[in-house]
């Protein structure tokens, strides 16, 4: 059953009811989680929450297409090696570039607007996330739209 609320319907795919599960989960961890600002208070504005991203490891910021492939070619073509940045074609999107089959593929992130709430999402909508870290863990452990899972980050390196 999909308690999410948006739907009642009884899921008979094991894998769809177990996506469901994980991505619930992960609702219900955020929702007992309060965000701190750069100052170490809690938040609860929707630019935190839209931000908190930029700060993780795997986020490059303005990196180029070319500059993306570079860094996951350092790490090796292996399934699953990632990283997002900011979209240079669309600055309010964002890219999940990654490797799989020994090929780099680069995903468009696309926020949406619905009720006044942003959500973010790589399948138009189908699966939507309150910010890109939550859409990051769910296909950390969700295969989802993507080819394979994520499994290895491409880290920030300061020079």
């Amino acid at each position: 059953m999909d308690f999410s609320g948006h739907r009642s319907r009884v899921i008979e795919n094991p894998t769809e009811a177990l996506s469901v599960a994980v991505e619930e989960g992960l609702a219900w961890r955020r929702k007992g989680c309060l965000r701190l600002n750069t100052h170490g208070s809690p938040t609860t504005s929707q630019s935190a929450t839209s931000t908190i991203h930029r700060t993780q490891l795997w986020f490059h910021h303005k990196i180029s297409r070319d500059e993306a492939q570079r860094l996951i070619l350092q790490q090796g073509l292996v399934d699953g090696v990632f990283l997002v940045r900011d979209s240079q074609s669309n600055p309010k999107t964002f890219v999940l570039s990654m490797s799989h089959g020994l090929k780099i593929k680069h995903f468009q992130i696309v926020p949406l607007e619905d009720d006044g709430k942003l959500f973010y999402t790589l399948d138009d909508g189908h699966t939507r996330f309150t910010d890109i870290i939550q859409l990051v863990e769910f296909y950390q452990l969700n295969k989802g739209v993507l080819p394979c899972k994520l499994k290895h980050y491409c880290a920030r390196i300061a020079l």
